[in-house]
């Protein structure tokens, strides 16, 4: 019979035991040691005890070598680490964290043993980010005594920490343990237990489904890391990411999380179980999705699939001027981005007036650019003089590109490409910067769909580095060719992608932000906790619901429609919580109310 808490059974967490000391395992022994506690390190190889050691003394080298810890403080952090290979050190510990591989099996063994080693009032804590705490706990001695304490890698720069609490835990185990988080200079956010938790639960889906557009050869590695990383603001792309996680890793959180949702975005994309199979990990093993200059190397080296620099393309045709057609903010700044690189830009609109204010726009956004030093007056000036307003899309007659920066609406493009099929000249490239809708929809509009092509840029145009180049089935190689040149002028990254809904960006940022909904809509967590983990554990510069609110509500339904309509995934229908909020015209800051209230300008 399990003892039960009272407040005054915990004593401080002076003395923690780390069982384990992989990556993560190191990572935490020296973020408790440098935090003043007697570290117990224990492993069963003794090779990996003492690299882990050895870890321990370069990390703090490097730290007194940029003068964050003297060299006293250096011995004395050193000092606290003790390694062992025997489970029975662990004794006189007021904590025990075990960071073991993800195997059921071998942390219930380890829970198991410990149940015979530790005193009664020590607390056990599991570092899983896939498997149940609550069976960990029910196969335990003292259930009541063990949570889930998950940290993140690197555990020293990360600031999240997931603490999981499963039924049996008494809430003193939770209280102590979140203070000792706070102690570590951490941000501990409290969840229940579910595969993934907070994090992982929103992390994985998002890779799968990176791993599954690699797999149907949609988009290259390269493109699809580069779009995430340039289109979101994100550190990593996604396959790098898996392969810094590893892949077999990342195909045991998936298979758990999705033994519980039965949602298809959890189930593992096959190319991870073949991966997998052949030991090819990521850069643990030196190759996954990408190719690695040894085992536990981060730098990539070229392999069959690294795209060749310098290939020749296909030639492409003459870009001189350049039409915008629309007057909103996505327009205008495209069309500031063409007069800086040098363009000749047409920006049109449906009267003279909006074309005008329109142009007034870009003057005040490069009037600024003044002010800040990034160009002179005289640069500016010049730009400006480059972009003629016109009330009517007569005025595309001439332009080798024209470019429509419209709303997203389907029946609004078509009709837009129909005039541009009669006032353009033959040979001009007709771009739509629809962000979900079908290209060749468009395309099919004018009597030339092999002049037709998708060139999504990305708000605000002239910051956002990223342009998504699609081509329809059929769109001419030399009008590719000839958009990439151009993307290469206005000093854009291109990356190539097929007309499908939601191209590489929005087809991954838009069901990673519909799974964070469902988490509030079914109480698993706070808007709070979710920003906080996904900006704190995944590095992402605004977390889902901060994002949700600034894109639009209305404008996140719709393309979550789009991707449901198209993929027809029951796992991608809309969150019914989104689609209440924009019904009741909720649609984020535009509103003043979202997910989040907001002061009125």
């Amino acid at each position: 019979m399990a003892t039960p808490l009272s407040d005054t059974s915990l004593s401080p967490l002076k003395t923690v035991a780390v069982i384990g000391l992989g990556t993560m395992g190191t990572g935490i022994a020296e973020v408790l040691a440098r935090a003043g506690r007697e570290v117990i390190g224990i492993d069963i190889s003794e090779a990996q005890a003492a690299q882990a050691v050895t870890a321990l003394e370069a990390s703090t080298a490097r730290a007194v070598r940029r003068e964050r810890l003297t060299e006293q403080e250096r011995e004395d952090v050193l000092s606290r680490f003790r390694t062992f290979t025997d489970l029975a050190a662990a004794a006189d510990a007021d904590l025990v964290i075990e960071v073991t591989p993800e195997s059921y099996d071998i942390k219930q063994q380890v829970f198991r043993a410990l149940d015979d080693i530790v005193r009664p009032e020590t607390i056990l804590a599991t570092g899983t980010n896939a498997l149940s705490v609550t069976r960990l706990a029910a196969d335990s001695a003292r259930p009541e005594r063990v949570l889930g304490l998950h940290f993140f890698n690197p555990a020293p720069a990360m600031k999240l920490v997931e603490i999981v609490s499963s039924v049996l835990t008494a809430p003193t185990a939770v209280a102590a343990v979140t203070d000792l988080a706070i102690e570590l200079g951490k941000e501990p956010v409290a969840v229940g237990d579910r595969p993934g938790f907070v994090a992982d639960g929103l992390l994985f889906g998002y890779l799968n489904q990176a791993a599954a557009m690699y797999e149907a050869k949609y988009a290259s590695r390269e493109d699809i890391d580069a779009a995430m990383k340039l289109g979101c603001g994100l550190p990593m792309g996604p396959l790098a990411l898996l392969d810094l996680i590893g892949v077999d890793t990342a195909r045991t959180v998936l298979e758990a999380m999705y033994a519980e949702s039965h949602d298809r975005l959890h189930a593992p994309a096959p190319i991870l179980k073949q991966l997998s199979e052949a030991g090819l990990t990521g850069r643990k093993s030196g190759r996954g999705f990408y190719s690695y200059e040894a085992s536990n190397s981060a730098s990539v080296v070229r392999d069959a699939l690294t795209p060749l620099e310098g290939a020749a393309a296909a030639p492409g045709r003459t870009v001189r001027s350049v039409g915008v057609a629309g007057s909103g903010t996505m327009a205008s700044g495209i069309a500031e981005v063409f007069a800086k690189a040098g363009y000749e830009v047409v920006l049109a609109a449906r009267s003279e007036e909006k074309a005008q204010a329109a142009k007034a726009r870009i003057g005040k956004s490069l009037s600024r650019s003044v002010d800040k030093g990034r160009m002179t007056a005289e640069a500016a000036a010049e730009t400006l003089d480059r972009i003629t307003p016109a009330g009517s899309y007569d005025a595309f007659e001439d332009v080798d590109l024209a470019l429509e920066a419209v709303a997203e609406d389907l029946e609004i493009k078509q009709q837009l490409f129909a005039t541009f099929d009669k006032v353009c000249k033959p040979g001009a490239i007709l771009a739509t910067t629809t962000s979900s809708l079908p290209v060749v929809a468009c395309a099919r509009a004018t009597s030339r769909p092999q002049d037709v092509i998708g060139m999504h840029f990305f708000n605000p145009a002239p910051a956002m580095k990223l342009v998504e180049v699609v081509r329809t089935v059929l769109t001419e190689d030399d009008v590719h060719a000839t958009v990439r040149e151009v993307c290469a002028k206005i000093r854009k990254h291109p990356v190539d992608c097929g007309d499908r809904a939601g191209f590489i960006v929005n087809a991954l940022l838009f069901p990673y932000l519909n799974n964070a909904i469902k988490m509030v809509q079914e109480h698993y967590a706070t808007l709070d906790d979710i920003d906080a983990a996904m900006k704190l554990g995944g590095g992402y510069p605004m977390g889902p619901f901060e994002l949700l609110d600034v894109v639009g509500l209305d404008v996140s339904l719709a393309i979550e429609k789009v991707l449901h309509r198209e993929f027809r995934d029951p796992g991608l229908a809309p969150a019914p919580l989104l689609e209440h909020l924009v019904a009741a015209g909720c649609l984020g800051r535009k509103t003043g109310r979202g997910f989040r209230e907001y002061a009125r300008r």
